[in-house]
């Protein structure tokens, strides 16, 4: 029962909504593939051209220190949510708790963070959905 409580109040604080026309991540996959992570983040955002659009996403620390950074070129008006990847995440030894934090060209970096508990990762593998 602890365990299950455990993991309802984690999904609760994990994920907390975006703010009107930020963007918002919805899902994000931790992989790991020898001593580096794949990350694939989805993203939805109001795309309304070159001057509005979500245009990076980034996995931090538990001190905001910028662990990798996948940046996005082009606006996706047509291809809502979108998920894109970032492959060769080195993490610090002993580094269990990340963030993913969304931005874009108006509102900057959004207030919603994703927290990713590395150390629940089942197998290789840890996905956070909204």
């Amino acid at each position: 029962m602890k365990n299950i409580s455990l993991a309802v109040s984690l999904l609760c604080c994990l994920v907390a909504p975006a703010q009107a026309n930020e963007v918002e991540i919805v899902q994000t996959v931790f992989s790991r593939q020898g001593d580096s992570w794949t990350v694939d983040t989805t993203l939805r955002h109001a795309d309304s051209g070159w001057d509005h659009y979500a245009d990076a996403w980034r996995v931090v620390d538990a001190q905001g220190k910028e662990l990798g950074t996948r940046t996005l070129f082009h606006p996706h008006e047509d291809e809502q949510p979108f998920t894109r990847s970032l492959s060769g995440l080195q993490l610090p030894v002993a580094t269990t708790i990340v963030y993913v934090e969304a931005h874009d060209k108006v509102h900057g970096w959004s207030k919603q963070r994703v927290q990713v508990d590395l150390s629940q990762a089942s197998g290789d593998r840890y996905q956070v959905k909204r």
